[in-house]
């Protein structure tokens, strides 16, 4: 066997002390690095392990200045590789960036770095992944007006490369943007195309548990949970398969969130105890069955103590707290309909104790509820009273009298139409 060259050994010793001396494998690492690639494979190979090592140290380090540096200073360098394998190289380091939490804008800053000298190098393929991954780094920030600045330039070029792959990835942020605008019809749209690009090329597992992610929760939007169930499915099955962690658990949230909103208690407990839900289970799957119990007892008090006790859990996805909310509202309404049911007048104050909530926030929901037509009655601010009324029969002949109406209206602009035609 023969004997492994003096840098492999270095650098076998340097990922041993990465844990024990991290200070002694950085001189190790930046050491091998600074001697340069060379020009033989296993140059190379040595280099690029250094190099990544580096990078992953940094990582565990959370050192996010020194890993953008490390980025930036290595370019140069990596000129000399294959671009295939520059490519690569540059993208498990931005990787590694994005692994450090809040550093958005340190990876924002870094990948328009790399942007700018992919386009110097004239490496095409090597740009449109950066400003792919730009567009994402966008929508973290909320973004949003950059990212479609950006889709739609990247979009009219894709399209004029027939770049299926990489089209069907920009068009699914492209629908994730408009649906974190709330403009539903683009958010489809945008959807239908990438679905359309994907059925003519090989989606890999991961993009294609994207696109069912969306789809489902596309489908959750217009309350279809049916289908965004099964769509939910679909994403956890690629998700799991492609060991996505978080994105699994999130896919199962969603799913357990569809149930929830079916008024579906006894499904969520047979997720909950199902294999996948054990595999993923947490605080996030505790907060979300928090939730359900609270939804399937009615009890505004348990549904806020679940809020508060997860907040994290719950607050930090979008779109869970966007439905979570709606359901919040659904509850109080029917708790409030149910406590003023049997009055005709009665103290605000004594409806906030029954559905116990302060005093202000009843007023202000009843006042939306008889603007939204679901209370027929009048708040009396002076009195502290809501006075309901009961609801007025429809009067049919106002019915009759605006179909007579219109029909005179007609034979007016025929008789009007033929006057004008005869002094022609």
């Amino acid at each position: 066997m023969a004997p492994l060259p003096a840098d492999t050994k270095r650098i076998a010793e340097a990922q041993k002390l990465a844990k024990t001396d991290p200070s002694k494998a950085e001189s190790v690492y930046k050491d091998v690095l600074s001697k340069g690639p060379g020009s033989g494979e296993a140059a190379l190979k040595d280099y690029e392990s250094a190099l990544m090592g580096l990078g992953e140290l940094y990582r565990d380090q959370k050192k996010s200045h020194e890993l953008s540096e490390l980025v930036t200073s290595s370019r140069s360098t990596l000129s000399s590789f294959a671009k295939a394998k520059t490519a690569k190289i540059v993208r498990q380091l931005l990787d590694l960036l994005s692994a450090i939490p809040n550093t958005v804008d340190i990876q924002i800053s870094t990948t328009k770095s790399c942007i700018e000298w992919a386009v110097s190098e004239r490496r095409s393929f090597l740009r449109q992944n950066l400003e792919t991954r730009l567009v994402s780094l966008y929508m973290q920030k909320q973004s949003y007006y950059d990212a479609l600045t950006l889709i739609n330039s990247l979009l009219k070029e894709l399209k004029r490369l027939d770049d299926k792959l990489v089209l069907v990835e920009v068009q699914l942020l492209e629908s994730r943007v408009y649906h974190a605008l709330g403009n539903q019809p683009k958010a489809r749209a945008a959807l239908t195309s990438a679905r359309t690009s994907a059925a003519s090329v090989y989606t890999p597992p991961l993009l294609q548990a994207g696109l069912d992610m969306q789809s489902g929760m596309l489908h959750a939007e217009d309350k279809d949970f049916n289908t965004a169930f099964s769509y939910f499915i679909e994403a956890l099955e690629g998700y799991h398969s492609q060991e996505e962690t978080q994105k699994a658990t999130s896919a199962l949230q969603y799913m357990l969130l569809c149930k929830i909103m079916l008024n579906l208690g006894d499904d969520v407990n047979n997720l909950m105890t199902s294999k996948q839900a054990m595999k993923y289970s947490g605080k996030n799957l505790e907060a979300m069955k928090s939730v359900a119990r609270a939804h399937s007892n009615r009890s505004l008090e348990e549904y806020e103590r679940a809020l508060s006790n997860y907040q994290d859990e719950l607050g930090s996805d979008t779109f869970i707290r966007s439905h979570l909310l709606r359901l919040y509202n659904t509850m109080l309404e029917q708790n409030l309909i149910k406590v003023i049911e049997p009055f005709s007048r009665v103290e605000i104050d004594h409806v906030a104790k029954m559905v116990g909530l302060d005093t202000q926030s009843v007023e202000r929901k009843l006042s939306q509820m008889i603007l939204d037509k679901l209370i027929i009655g009048v708040l009396d601010q002076g009195a502290g009273c809501l006075i309901v009324y009961d609801e007025a029969e429809r009067d049919e002949g106002y019915d009759a009298a605006l179909a007579t109406i219109e029909k005179l209206s007609n034979v007016v602009d025929v008789l009007y139409t033929n006057q004008a035609s005869m002094l022609d």
